[in-house]
């Protein structure tokens, strides 16, 4: 769904699970700074404010988008995480750059999440322009960085809501 008919940032508060006994990385861009640390306040502070302790927060800056993958595979092979947050903007400018990173993070951060079992998760603005960026980072369309970690959590809860799950016999 276009975020111009959805606030990125509503979502129904009282279906959260708790975050208390989770661990999160979250990996953000240093490329449109103004936007991309408005994602990660957003992101940090909704998942304290579903229970996660900051201590089980750890942070990692990379120099732009295009790293969010590798920088995500660092941090999730050096600390015990649940799930792992990517945020950055690319905004589409003079060429075509933007489809190319966009679709790399994209590819990258599935694949990532297909082979571990553990949610990588997109929170990449693809905008057309950095008006439509500041809209979505906090703006009159909400901040992406909310749903990112919303999503994360609730992933995490999936994860943790299977695995306690009795083994039967096929699948």
């Amino acid at each position: 769904m276009a975020s111009s008919l959805k606030n990125l940032s509503e979502y129904d508060d009282s279906n959260m699970p708790s975050a208390e006994d989770m661990s999160f990385g979250i990996v953000v861009s240093e490329w449109n700074t103004k936007i991309t640390h408005a994602l990660y306040e957003a992101a940090h502070d909704t998942l304290v404010k579903h229970g996660a302790k900051t201590d089980d927060i750890h942070t990692l800056q990379v120099p732009g988008s295009f790293e969010l993958p590798v920088g995500a595979k660092m941090l999730a092979s050096r600390k015990k995480l649940d799930a792992v947050i990517c945020l950055g903007c690319v905004i589409k400018g003079e060429t075509t750059h933007n489809e190319y990173i966009n679709q790399s993070v994209a590819t990258g951060l599935m694949t990532l999440s297909v082979a571990s079992g553990k949610p990588f998760v997109f929170g990449l603005l693809t905008p057309n322009d950095e008006q439509q960026a500041i809209d979505r980072a906090g703006g009159k369309h909400g901040n992406k960085g909310v749903e990112a970690a919303a999503t994360a959590i609730r992933m995490v809860a999936i994860k943790k809501g299977l695995d306690e799950q009795k083994q039967t016999i096929g699948f």
